[in-house]
């Protein structure tokens, strides 16, 4: 029998590889591995102190300067409690931990500098939603009423727009709101017109700054800070363990 295929080309004899891997070149595959894996723990330690290496205490008087809201007196242990409107979670939070807070200010026995944050804007339907809505939280701030205050941020987290809804509130929406919760004409009018969502705007600036110290990239609402440290609220007795009693 022929050995040609019918193309008429002869087919070579199949020879097995000469070819050994040499004790140097496996060595060295090891070697290099265990150098690759000392690299990537290398990385990874080296990520957690980037991530680590910016945080420490915010600054007492930009905290002060940039609050949205101020109660309580100034005798008593101060926090800081940064919000977003558009923020679900800060919505619960207010739930959870709002009127306890409203009758620890009312007993005397917390000051609490409120954070109005704006890093959901581009979320809202109308792209500017966080700023707006804090600056009407701004507008009633200005009276020095801490109980509207506190009723109107409860009244409009009752109704909070969705994070990438098709509609959120206007500014005619959170005056009548304000209104409902006892807010005076001039606040009404200030909201309407959107006075102080500028200056709202820039405090949340500073106010996420100040965050940011804090928290590093773990930054995010809600937060509390206490002597511009982070407190740990899913100890759900974080707030009896600074005001020192219980106010459920």
């Amino acid at each position: 029998m022929s050995d040609k295929r019918k193309s008429g080309a002869s087919v070579p004899k199949t020879t097995k590889s000469k070819y050994q891997p040499s004790a140097n070149s496996s060595r060295t595959t090891y070697i290099l591995g265990g150098l690759a894996i000392l690299v990537v723990a290398a990385l990874v330690i080296f990520g957690v102190y980037w991530s680590q290496r910016d945080k420490g205490d915010a600054d007492q008087a930009a905290l002060a300067a940039n609050a949205t809201m101020i109660a309580g007196p100034e005798s008593a242990p101060t926090i800081d409690i940064f919000i977003d409107p558009l923020c679900p979670y800060c919505a619960q939070f207010e739930k959870a931990y709002g009127p306890q807070i409203s009758t620890a200010i009312t007993d005397g026995k917390l000051r609490v500098r409120y954070h109005s944050l704006h890093f959901l804007d581009e979320a809202s339907a109308s792209g500017n939603y966080s700023s707006r809505a804090g600056g009407a939280l701004t507008c009633v701030a200005a009276t020095g009423n801490s109980q509207v205050f506190g009723k109107f941020l409860e009244a409009i987290y009752a109704v909070q727009p969705k994070e990438n809804g098709g509609s959120d509130l206007s500014n005619a929406d959170l005056a009548r709101i304000a209104g409902e919760q006892g807010a005076d004409a001039a606040t009404t009018k200030c909201i309407a017109d959107g006075a102080k969502v500028d200056e709202a705007h820039a405090k949340g600036e500073e106010s996420w700054n100040q965050l940011h110290t804090v928290l590093g990239d773990q930054t995010g609402t809600p937060a509390v800070l206490h002597d511009g440290k982070p407190v740990d609220t899913s100890n759900t007795n974080w707030l009896t363990d600074i005001t020192g009693s219980n106010n459920s």
